[in-house]
């Protein structure tokens, strides 16, 4: 019978990716082809006319959003009956719907409702795509039922229903779709948490040592008191109408202002094992074992007289836990990132259904990585997927070794912290991120996210001279911690283009929002009045990395803190952008001293003031990459850096022809990167990026200045300069 059902099961799944062309495409626009069971009815109607699920929808009654479900649109409901609703009612104390409030009801039915549609098939992730409508992401997991059904868990607890037949004879099961979305049957009632990440990384024995120090060097107070702005109000502002390139699109502010924290942290089992490896006498209890721990790995960094000699002062004695320069708390605020990321998928880009990789990142010659700062001063993490893809050498297209994972080859596809492995010459392993959705305790706060991870989280020195000591390249979207916790990066329907004369305005637009910011929304970044910051949705046919980029427009004047570099030194400061007849001219200053001449972004690459006919658009390379020598590649390389220019990174490319094709950056002469500086850094100190107008004029499309990626390169890395030999061009 089971294996019937799993049949069927196959068999729905079958349809559905026919009928989708993708196991990930959720739909803008469902059309009756998606349907598996049920036509005609609203998701309003299906709740009204099947008795065992009345009292849900008299919660949806009661919070007023029957007429939500009564239009079109694109809904997923996570729908307990009321055996469910009885039991949650019962464990709270009630007796009926009657006593829940409207506050309660409009809780409960947002939670189990998102804005998009999602069947089964697609919920392969440690979360769903999109939150649920209020704002909170749902956590999956794969199981089986008690019937040996396969079926997906949702917060480790709740699991969608194969298939039930109640009394009146009615049957449902999971998929059953309705005109404006899909309906899930679920065993149980969602709850999120509504604690802080304070709050529930207490409640967990299983991490109790790190909570200890995590209490002891007072860093629960901040994590308990950031939540929200609660004064900030996005009806305030009006729409942005603005024209970027040819198209003419709307801005809308955000919608929140929310503050997030993700934090990295080490069950006690791994702690237990580091004490024993690194000789730390347990004697005197935990807390000691932990700064005695932290101690030993941060001398070399902090303590030394080579260093900052900080182990002389007061403030490094385990009496001085809460003090900045403590070892202790420099260990435990390297553990936390200043953004909420709710699932390992988020950490990298989101991965493409059309080509299996992480959204305009060629994963057969490289792994996805993204970097993060931490609350540690001065510091980021390193975040990096292995790639799902046999890796191949990108010039001659030979096979990488299979040790080029490692230990880790049954880990592909999953994320690491701070990895720098590739044989045979780096051996750092890092640590290995865990995407288990338990039931109990929770993971996932009101402002943030923990992920377990099994080996320890430091900023020792083989992650700042072997791990990080290489070229930093960060998408301008997490540069920016606030559009990652605010939910805004990388959403919206890349594949699809917007009406370019009449951008469509209306509250749910079809195709996603583009954003832009208020003065005072980003932390560590100032503008003028004068302009507007703008952050558009991706699109895969764009000539941007991932698809997103920023834009200013006006006479902007713009002033941000750059990203922390691991180590001071001589650094070179590089901007990714589409040069296009519609942009401007830009000066930009290095803590507040001009550097070189203004950045005109018209010039392409076969400008004559850049490579002229030499530089052929050949966005999917027909070979001409590996068709040129090295010695031809290093001497161009070696010309555009004069110029302060760089072709744009080979690893990275756009998709067109309905995700047909990839078109490398590398051979688009729209694309490139300038070097902005080079300059000695201090790596104790912020510093700051200032973009000011140098246009004649409103040039273009209102001055319209483009930040699409930024890299932050070592002399290590920019200094090669020997014939025949160049910077790699990934």
């Amino acid at each position: 019978m089971n294996i019937k059902k799993n049949i069927k099961v196959a068999l729905m799944a079958l349809a559905a990716l026919l009928a989708t062309g993708s196991l990930t495409s959720c739909s803008d626009e469902p059309d009756s082809e998606y349907f598996y069971a049920f036509t005609g009815e609203m998701m309003s109607d299906y709740l009204k006319n099947r008795e065992q699920y009345s009292e849900f929808a008299a919660i949806v009654e009661k919070a007023e959003l029957m007429p939500l479900l009564s239009t079109y649109g694109k809904y997923t409901c996570f729908l307990p009956d009321n055996d469910a609703v009885e039991k949650y009612l019962q464990d709270r104390g009630l007796k009926s719907v009657a006593d829940l409030s409207k506050a309660d009801c409009d809780t409960i039915a947002r939670t189990h409702l998102v804005n998009n549609i999602y069947s089964t098939f697609e919920m392969t992730q440690d979360r769903l795509p999109n939150a649920n409508l209020l704002g909170r992401y749902i956590a999956t997991s794969q199981g089986v039922d008690a019937d040996s059904n396969a079926v997906v868990y949702l917060e480790g607890l709740t699991h969608i229903i194969f298939e039930k037949t109640y009394p009146n004879g009615s049957t449902v099961h999971q998929n059953d779709s309705v005109e404006n979305g899909i309906v899930q049957p679920i065993d149980m009632v969602i709850e999120k948490s509504n604690s802080t990440v304070t709050d529930i990384l207490r409640d967990n024995p299983k991490i109790s040592l790190f909570y200890k120090a995590f209490e002891a060097t007072g860093l629960k107070d901040l994590l308990t008191e950031k939540v929200a702005d609660e004064t900030y109000d996005n009806k305030k502002y009006p729409k942005y109408y603005y024209k970027s390139h040819v198209r003419k699109e709307v801005g809308w502010v955000p919608d929140t202002k929310k503050y997030g924290f993700t934090a990295f942290v080490e069950p006690d089992s791994v702690y237990r094992a580091k004490f024993v490896e690194y000789g730390i006498d347990t004697s005197n209890g935990d807390l000691r074992a932990l700064y005695d721990l932290a101690a030993k790995i941060y001398y070399d960094v902090y303590g030394s007289p080579e260093t900052f000699g900080d182990a002389t002062k007061e403030g490094w004695k385990f009496e001085n836990l809460t003090d900045s320069i403590n070892p202790l708390k420099r260990f435990v605020q390297y553990h936390i990132m200043t953004r909420y990321v709710p699932g390992t998928a988020d950490l990298t880009p989101l991965v493409v259904e059309e080509t299996k990789e992480a959204f305009g990142i060629e994963t057969a010659w490289i792994n996805p990585v993204d970097w993060y700062e931490t609350l540690l001063p001065h510091t980021m993490l390193k975040i990096e997927q292995l790639s799902k893809k046999n890796r191949v050498d990108p010039y001659t297209q030979k096979a990488l070794p299979v040790d080029i994972f490692g230990v880790d080859a049954d880990k592909k596809g999953g994320h690491f912290v701070n990895r720098r492995y590739e044989a045979p010459n780096y051996n750092c392993r890092g640590a290995y991120v865990d995407a288990t959705v338990e039931k109990t305790p929770n993971h996932d706060a009101l402002n943030g996210h923990y992920f377990y991870v099994d080996d320890l989280v430091v900023f020792d020195r083989q992650v700042i001279d072997v791990v990080q000591n290489m070229r930093i390249r960060m998408d301008f979207s997490t540069v920016f911690p606030e559009i990652m916790t605010n939910d805004m990066r990388l959403k919206g329907n890349f594949r699809a283009d917007d009406n370019n004369d009449v951008p469509d305005d209306s509250e749910q637009p079809k195709n996603g929002k583009n954003r832009y910011f208020p003065m005072g929304y980003l932390e560590n970044v100032t503008f003028n009045t004068n302009c507007h910051f703008v952050y558009r949705r991706p699109h895969w046919e764009f000539w941007s990395w991932q698809g997103d980029e920023l834009n200013l427009f006006g006479d902007y004047d713009f002033t941000f803190r750059i990203p922390p570099v691991p180590y001071s030194g001589e650094w070179q400061l590089r901007l990714g952008f589409a040069p296009l007849e519609t942009r401007g001219v830009m000066q930009v200053y290095f803590d507040g001293i001009p550097q070189g001449i203004p950045l005109d972004m018209i010039n392409i690459l076969n400008s004559e003031v850049y490579l002229g006919s030499r530089a052929t658009d050949d966005a999917q390379l027909n070979n001409t990459y590996r068709a040129t020598s090295i010695e031809d590649l290093a001497s161009e390389q070696k010309l555009l850096k004069n110029l302060g220019a760089y072709r744009g990174p080979l690893s990275c490319y756009n998709i067109s022809n309905n995700g047909s094709q990839k078109n490398y950056s590398w051979g688009i002469v729209h694309m490139m990167r300038r070097v902005l500086c080079q300059t000695y850094i201090d790596a104790t100190k912020d510093h700051y990026l200032r973009f000011r107008v140098a246009s004649d004029g409103k040039q273009g499309n209102d001055n319209e200045f483009m930040l699409d990626f930024f890299e932050m390169v070592p002399k290590s890395v920019y200094s090669v300069d020997g014939t025949g030999e160049m910077e790699d061009a990934l």
